[in-house]
């Protein structure tokens, strides 16, 4: 390669909306660079797959974007609001336009199930208690939970159950956007089959736009319909996952052409 990010604009881009724009970000803590001058477009309606080695700030990134981390340079947009430096009116107005699901859940441990997913109503709406709670128990049961988990707490649920009740959390506000940490970290193959499947129909049926931190190959080639990857503090390269193979760069060949690579993409095709 010749070390240019291949983030260029083209003609196919140009149709569509980019619902987040990340331009010249710079993520620094101490001494340690983890992003420079990082470019970066994801658009409306699709699964975003971020990649990368250990290291390379894909959390950084995904927490840069929502506004848990003050990068040292840069700007971003989301949904055409200055994430960085827009008002508090703007603010609070573009955080009911997305939902979160972090890796471990980050459930609150010491409310219910259904408590934790009408914590967003809560702080962003105003509604009463019963109409909350009926949305409350229709995001649980979207996600494929039984309304019995509603008055469980987090401790009293499987892993499994745990992402779910999470992803239901990140769902309570309707968002446009849902923002994944690695949902299927820690799962068996089964559970984070299902999962993949799960996402990809809401995402069909509500027409979500999904930014999702992964290395899970099995995920990358069942729903996602871009890949980004993250090497030398920047978007390295993006495209379809099919392109990733060609990319003349150490980590992605190792990543992406690997016999883990090759069985994800034939399970992908359903072979």
């Amino acid at each position: 390669m010749d070390g240019a990010p291949d983030t260029q604009p083209t003609r196919a881009d140009a149709q569509r909306e980019a619902v987040i724009r990340v331009r010249g970000l710079t993520n620094r803590f101490g001494p340690q660079v983890v992003h420079e001058n990082l470019d970066l477009d994801v658009w409306r309606g699709e699964v975003l797959g971020v990649v990368g080695g250990s290291g390379t700030g894909k959390s950084v990134l995904l927490r840069s974007i929502v506004g848990l981390n003050k990068p040292a340079a840069g700007s971003i947009e989301v949904l055409g609001v200055d994430v960085l430096h827009g008002s508090d009116a703007d603010r609070r107005r573009i955080e009911k336009s997305w939902g979160v699901a972090f890796q471990y859940g980050a459930l609150f441990s010491s409310l219910t199930v259904l408590q934790n997913v009408m914590a967003p109503m809560r702080e962003h709406l105003k509604l009463s208690k019963g109409l909350m709670r009926a949305l409350g128990e229709l995001k649980i049961s979207l996600v494929g939970l039984p309304l019995s988990s509603c008055n469980k707490f987090p401790s009293e649920l499987s892993g499994g159950m745990r992402k779910r009740a999470a992803l239901a959390r990140a769902l309570a506000l309707d968002p446009e956007i849902v923002f994944l940490d690695e949902p299927t970290a820690g799962l068996d193959p089964i559970g984070a089959a299902a999962y993949d499947d799960l996402i990809g129909e809401l995402q069909r049926a509500l027409g979500l736009t999904v930014f999702m931190v992964t290395h899970d190959l099995d995920s990358l080639y069942a729903i996602c319909d871009r890949v980004a990857v993250l090497a030398e503090k920047r978007v390295l390269v993006e495209g379809p996952i099919e392109k990733m193979a060609t990319v003349d760069h150490p980590w992605v060949q190792e990543y992406f052409t690997g016999p883990r690579a090759r069985a994800a993409s034939n399970k992908g095709r359903g072979s």
